[in-house]
């Protein structure tokens, strides 16, 4: 009987390690050799529109690996400035969002536990509407005839309306209000477990509420900036509602050419391998997150 529950729960332990897995294998793994295969293809007038990587004819196996696409992602400017325009992006915004949401998420976790909750809920609750709707509801506040430029006239600060819609200040605007919820969440679930006795030892010794607030609170929240900015960068690289529907022609992002390559131009072997590329790009912070990670728990051991 001993046996056969420990058969019992070793086969649990698998089924319920297995099944994530499974899930990473079929819709994130599989997909990727997908495109990675399609990458190494060339265009075709042809349903799929590309050539056969590997094919099998008189008994032979033929495996054709094109270089073409990733040589000249390196020699067509407008890839290089795609992918400059979605990291410089992606930087700026997640810059705004980390100098927002951590004083939004330092209130939160000082505030009444009651408070915390609503607090809470009222950052989360915008996420529960569909993107697309509070994009559209950004051009209509944005627009020449929006919101805010009715606003600004009827206040007396501008004579004409501000041309905000279709550049990239509106496009900051989208991606900041969009993706702020990223970094507030992680940052109040680091924040709000700090132990208070150290900033109340700090002020025992004479330091100041500045002084306490650099050299105590921000290194601790170390893991929760990191996690906060990995949350937002990640995904805003690769945006294509946001700049498409916000931004305007000087607004150039990877997601934007990759929609343009798929189902404009439907050479998809290009865009498969700007797919590619983005995500080598990608995977390179959260080799570093997990390197450091590793560190500090080694360090704990």
């Amino acid at each position: 009987m001993t046996i056969l529950r420990r058969l019992k729960q070793v086969g649990g332990r698998r089924l319920v390690i297995g099944i994530p897995f499974f899930w990473l294998f079929l819709f994130f793994l599989l997909p990727f050799i997908i495109v990675l295969k399609i990458s190494f293809a060339e265009a075709d007038v042809a349903i799929p529109p590309y050539t056969d990587v590997v094919s099998w004819a008189d008994n032979q196996l033929t495996i054709l690996l094109n270089m073409g696409n990733y040589l000249l992602l390196q020699e067509d400017e407008l890839y290089i400035a795609a992918y400059l325009g979605s990291l410089k992006i992606a930087f700026v915004s997640t810059l705004l969002c980390l100098l927002i949401g951590y004083p939004m998420a330092y209130s939160i976790a000082r505030a009444k536990k009651e408070t915390q909750t609503v607090l809470l809920l009222l950052i989360m609750m915008p996420t529960w509407t569909a993107i697309l709707i509070r994009v559209y509801a950004w051009m209509g506040i944005l627009s020449n005839n929006g919101l805010l430029n009715s606003v600004l006239l009827g206040i007396g600060v501008i004579d004409e309306p501000l041309q905000i819609l279709n550049t990239n200040l509106a496009v900051y605007i989208g991606i900041v209000y969009s993706y702020l919820p990223f970094m507030v969440l992680p940052l109040y679930a680091n924040l709000v477990k700090h132990d208070q006795s150290l900033l109340e030892a700090a002020s025992d010794l004479g330091a100041r509420n500045l002084t306490r607030f650099w050299q105590i609170t921000v290194p601790l929240s170390k893991n929760g900036i990191i996690a906060g900015c990995m949350l937002v960068f990640i995904p805003v690289v690769g945006e294509f509602v946001i700049p498409e529907m916000l931004g305007g022609p000087e607004t150039l992002m990877i997601g934007k050419v990759l929609w343009q390559e798929f189902f404009n131009n439907r050479d998809w072997p290009v865009a498969s391998a700007l797919a590619v590329v983005m995500l080598a790009v990608l995977i390179i912070p959260i080799i570093l997150f997990n390197r450091n990670q590793a560190k500090e728990l080694e360090g704990k051991i």
